[in-house]
């Protein structure tokens, strides 16, 4: 390259930085607080809201999503006599403070917008001190998570008082695969079967004992797991353990995924290919992404026609992939790694630990298949497992560990 050519490309990089501008939206002219939620405690009060990538685009004038960077907008009521103080790291122990956050979106070449920024984000951001009878409100900069966003605002008083708001909100911009479904339309009312405990066990026994195709034919993955709670039970449990929900299948998704297979990056809400149960694919796909594409355990959920305690009971598979290939029907398959019931452990353990899981059994249905004589999924992978379903009973709200209950219905039998 010539030395003319350089500098040719540093003066048209200045002249465009050179011309740019820095102009926010003001607050009240973004929509995104008409999503917020509302929850209170004693005397306290938090509203919570996360702004999409476009309106966080709006409200500070930068691609905040680009650099993985998302705004959560927190509106704080403290109507004690004493100070409230407001702990960011409950939020998100990674969090960005505004000034880090606005300098990572700096223009390239010296510029007074940059100053702008610094002063805009400075002064968005959400106080730690909440005074006697006051209202507090502004940004914590934390990283991105699509989809639904869950976190913790956590605040505490004189004296080591603590107060914890647990949110969950749904974030504009992917489409979802589970918010696509029509839960209401899959059944009549009348369909749905109210089950006591011996009914349950039962029931759970009778399912088939594997996924299908479209067609109903053929025998794929085992059905390894049901769980038991309402719709907001099963994605505040997985969520809170750092599950990711899935995009459906549709240009931009299938573009992602293909970068992701090329490269190898980790595409955190990558679609899940259709596994029928029920004569459907799956209402519910969730997966815990790893390093890359390659490597995810997931998991897919049928809602089933039965009722236990009022509790929804849900259908599920779960398997862990260990590697990946491109397929003409579903963009890419993974191969799993054959030993399911060692996945189906990673799940009881993964909502144990996050505080999820409430209680647990075991159920035959499956049917076993010895590491000697495997058998195979759809598309050709091996597995074998000891033919037992796990059955967990999930919760919204955090159970201590050691109050989780473990209900001797069948017991895994030694390896």
């Amino acid at each position: 390259m010539s030395a003319r050519w350089v500098v040719l490309t540093v003066v048209s990089v200045l002249a465009v930085h050179g011309c740019a501008t820095f102009n926010p939206r003001p607050l009240e002219r973004v929509p995104f607080r008409e999503r917020a939620q509302t929850k209170q405690e004693d005397n306290v009060r938090v509203t919570a809201s996360v702004p999409s990538a476009e309106e966080s685009k709006q409200l500070f004038g930068v691609n905040l999503y680009k650099r993985s960077i998302q705004p959560v907008w927190l509106e704080i009521e403290n109507k004690n006599e004493e100070p409230v103080w407001f702990l960011p790291f409950g939020l998100d122990p990674d969090y960005f403070t505004p000034l880090e956050a606005a300098y990572l979106n700096h223009f390239a070449a010296p510029h007074s917008a940059n100053a702008q920024m610094d002063r805009h984000f400075y002064e968005s951001g959400m106080g730690l001190y909440i005074a006697p009878g006051s209202v507090r409100s502004g940004f914590v900069f934390s990283k991105l998570d699509e989809g639904t966003k869950g976190f913790n605002v956590e605040l505490i008083a004189d004296g080591n008082r603590l107060w914890t708001f647990t949110f969950f909100i749904p974030v504009p911009g992917l489409r979802i695969d589970h918010r696509q479904v029509d839960f209401k339309a899959l059944y009549a009312e009348d369909e749905f079967v109210s089950l006591d405990e011996e009914g349950l066990r039962r029931a759970l026994e009778s399912l088939p004992c594997c996924t299908t195709d479209k067609k109903g034919k053929g025998q794929g993955d085992p059905l390894n797991l049901v769980v038991i709670g309402s719709g907001e039970d099963v994605y505040h449990a997985f969520i809170r353990a750092g599950w990711d929900e899935t995009e459906t299948i549709y240009k931009a998704s299938a573009i992602k995924t293909t970068i992701s297979f090329l490269f190898g990056g980790r595409y955190r809400y990558s679609p899940v290919s259709g596994l029928y149960v029920f004569g459907r694919p799956q209402d519910v796909a969730l997966q815990k992404a790893r390093e890359t594409i390659h490597e995810r355990n997931h998991l897919r959920l049928w809602l089933a026609p039965m009722l236990f305690q009022g509790q929804l009971v849900w259908v599920g598979q779960i398997s862990r992939d260990i590697g990946v290939r491109f397929t003409t029907r579903t963009i890419v398959t993974h191969k799993i790694d054959p030993d399911v019931d060692e996945t189906r452990a990673f799940v009881i353990q993964d909502l144990w630990y996050s505080q999820g899981l409430a209680k647990l059994a075991y159920v035959e249905g499956v049917g076993a298949a010895p590491i000697t004589e495997p058998r195979g999924n759809l598309t050709g992978d091996p597995y074998f497992t000891d033919g037992l379903r796990a059955v967990l009973w999930v919760s919204s709200d955090p159970v201590k560990l050691d109050d989780a209950e473990f209900v001797e219905w069948e017991i895994p039998p030694e390896r």
